[in-house]
């Protein structure tokens, strides 16, 4: 079994006990991301779409770091604190993925770190 972590400074830096995502083989386990500005380590404000916007190009910048990108995610977990945000949620997941889509859950959930209004994580596969 071979182990590698991922790292990359066109992400938000980790801000607990955690790495941005674990390779494992050609598995890459990506640790959840919030809307944060990787430059600033600030929150998008507002707006829901914004924020994620913001999210996918944070876990587009740890899939590139871990020689993937989006479409190489197969499981992708979606946390909102307002669950009518789900429509936006599909909006705009369609700017950033293609059929065929990866498996996914979308979970409402009472609070996110530092305010954000949603959080995303998932399971990407690569070629070694």
């Amino acid at each position: 079994m071979y182990k590698e972590i991922i790292a990359t400074e066109k992400a938000p830096e980790a801000i607990g006990t955690y790495s941005q995502a674990v390779k494992v083989d050609n598995i890459v386990y990506l640790s959840g991301q919030i809307p944060l500005v990787p430059e600033t380590m600030e929150l998008i404000a507002g707006d829901f779409t914004q924020q994620m916007h913001q999210v996918f190009k944070n876990l587009s910048a740890v899939c590139k770091a871990a020689g993937g990108g989006l479409e190489n995610i197969v499981k992708l977990n979606v946390y909102l604190t307002d669950l009518s945000n789900f429509p936006k949620v599909n909006e705009v997941m369609a700017e950033y993925f293609s059929k065929p889509y990866p498996a996914r859950a979308a979970v409402g959930v009472s609070q996110l770190p530092k305010g954000s209004q949603v959080e995303a994580d998932g399971v990407m596969v690569v070629l070694s």
